[in-house]
């Protein structure tokens, strides 16, 4: 099971970054998850959001640059070591993280990481054989 991510390259310069976040607020769209990787002259914004249709049509009418991106959503025990055990259950199965992020959810003493991997459906079959419990869409529109 996979979800959409949301990459936005921006200029990296003052301001950028919160008219992203005022225009998909002044839609409606909430972002669930987040994070920046930048250079000296632009960054890129990866994010997962409760509507991605919406925001992807939003930010390219705005005139951002936008694409989306396949990824996985795990759920891990908001505790010490629980981030080391899912990440031995990712090197047991010999998937390769190209990139991870994490937010706590607030509804469950849980937290979420979103993960990039070099192929997500093999990803995605090993982690729920392994007993992961693998978010789809449907549970990030519901945080």
């Amino acid at each position: 099971m996979k979800i959409t991510q949301i990459s936005i390259f921006l200029e990296n310069r003052k301001g950028r970054l919160s008219e992203v976040i005022d225009v998909l607020g002044n839609s409606s769209i909430n972002v669930r998850a987040l994070t920046v990787a930048e250079t000296e002259n632009f960054g890129v914004l990866r994010m997962v959001v409760d509507n991605p249709t919406k925001a992807i049509e939003t930010l390219k009418d705005n005139g951002f640059v936008a694409n989306t991106t396949d990824v996985i959503a795990v759920e891990v025990a908001d505790e010490p070591g629980a981030l080391a055990s899912l990440l031995k259950v990712i090197d047991a199965g010999g998937l390769n993280v190209e990139y991870m992020y994490g937010f706590v959810e607030r509804k469950v003493d849980r937290a979420m990481m979103i993960f990039r991997f070099d192929d997500t459906h093999k990803a995605a079959d090993i982690l729920a054989a392994s007993g992961v419990k693998v978010v789809g869409e449907s549970d990030i529109e519901n945080i």
